[in-house]
């Protein structure tokens, strides 16, 4: 295992090296103009393991496939990652480094310090070799970790003719970050019956419920007067958004976790005269999404006078897959499930305190859970991911192919 263990470090090393970094200012499709490049060298890399209908379209999506190789009844499986990287943090220049973690904190740099009390989840890695970053950007095995994987486990698939297997698909996205990552995906040129994000965390977890998501503007107009002169006639749009931050449940990132959903400013900009607040609502459950929602109109509406005027604007983003993968479509889930325990990783099944491109895939016709690409701490400088939590999304994907068709590896 050490060979492949080799491989595939060197090969998610190469990618993260590659700035991706996607930008929510962007109009253009990719939104930025390094994802393009990313994607036509993995496009290559496949065409020489030997991928059928290799492309990348005109809008970016690259989108391969291994076709079945059995008469065994085997549906159409999928797996899907996105290349590019969060505009949270830098991800140009990216300089990693593999350590074996022996316990305690970790130096990334002369000022920064991955502290194993302030960093938890570090107790899980005792033991194993860990790819961090030096302390100035983010890693990116958001997702490059889940391509890596995937490009690995597909050549392993097309080097083994003789294993049968259905047909496998693969899909890269771009700008799934900035919430574009499905917006003109095809999911018939796809070819999928299902399909599975690997843009996970810890290695074992699966996600099938997503929140319900929105994101939301308010606008205040107030009124300004020269503040030497103002008294009882100056309205202050940033402090009226104050108010109106204030009026809302105290049910906020930093305070909640699990199945609880939220209010989060994001970014407030403006003067007196007029002011402006971004927001995401989110919320497992669809009927309390859409409380959120009427309660955040409300609040907001509250600020208007007959001298102050407020606009909001509020645009559904996804909706909970777990709508979707239930029923008949649960099955999906279990066969992942299934798949970890033959390969001898014990299932975590947890709810996704956001969204992935599979939330989305769902509702378009193509169910889509998510399993874990191996990374921790994503968006900033202390992302890190474990050799062996992508050694066992390689060894997932594989066993998820295989066992489709009854096959033992």
């Amino acid at each position: 295992m050490m060979g492949g263990m080799e491989k595939l470090t060197d090969r998610f090393l190469r990618y993260v090296a590659e700035d991706t970094q996607s930008d929510p200012h962007s109009d253009t499709f990719p939104s930025t103009p390094t994802q393009r490049p990313f994607m036509e060298m993995l496009a290559d890399e496949l065409r020489a393991m030997g991928l059928d209908d290799v492309t990348v379209d005109a809008d970016g999506y690259l989108m391969a496939r291994i076709e079945a190789n059995t008469d065994r009844p085997a549906p159409a499986i999928g797996f899907i990652s996105h290349v590019d990287t969060s505009p949270d943090l830098s991800g140009k220049g990216v300089k990693p480094r593999v350590l074996l973690y022996e316990g305690g904190d970790i130096v990334l740099n002369d000022s920064v310090t991955m502290s194993s009390e302030r960093f938890p989840e570090l107790k899980f890695y005792r033991g194993k070799h860990l790819i961090v970053t030096d302390g100035t950007t983010l890693l990116g095995a958001d997702d490059k970790a889940g391509v890596a994987e995937i490009m690995t486990a597909v050549g392993e698939i097309a080097a083994h003719p003789e294993r049968p297997h259905g047909r496998v698909c693969i899909a890269f996205t771009p700008d799934e970050e900035i919430g574009r990552g499905v917006d003109r995906f095809d999911v018939e040129r796809f070819g999928a019956d299902y399909a599975y994000t690997v843009d996970g965390g810890r290695a074992g977890m699966i996600e099938y419920e997503t929140f319900n998501a929105a994101s939301a503007k308010v606008t205040v107009h107030g009124v300004n007067v020269h503040p030497g002169y103002a008294k009882g006639k100056m309205r202050n749009a940033l402090r009226l958004l104050q108010r109106f931050d204030a009026m809302l449940p105290d049910e906020r990132p930093e305070n909640t976790e699990g199945y609880e959903g939220f209010y989060h400013l994001t970014e407030i900009d403006g003067g007196v005269e007029c002011a402006h607040a971004d927001y995401i609502i989110r919320d497992h459950d669809r009927a309390g999404f859409e409380r959120r929602k009427e309660t955040f109109r409300s609040a907001a509406m509250s600020l208007a006078d007959g001298e102050v005027s407020v606009e909001v604007d509020i645009t559904d983003q996804y909706y909970n897959m777990g709508e979707v993968l239930s029923g008949d479509n649960y099955r999906i889930v279990e066969r992942a499930i299934e798949s970890m325990r033959r390969i001898g990783i014990e299932p975590t099944v947890t709810p996704v305190r956001g969204g992935t491109d599979g939330a989305r895939l769902s509702f378009m016709g193509l169910p889509s859970p998510n399993i874990f690409a191996g990374g921790e701490n994503f968006h900033g400088k202390y992302e890190f991911v474990a050799v062996e939590s992508m050694e066992a999304a390689v060894r997932l994907i594989e066993e998820i192919v295989y066992s489709a068709v009854g096959y033992e590896a």
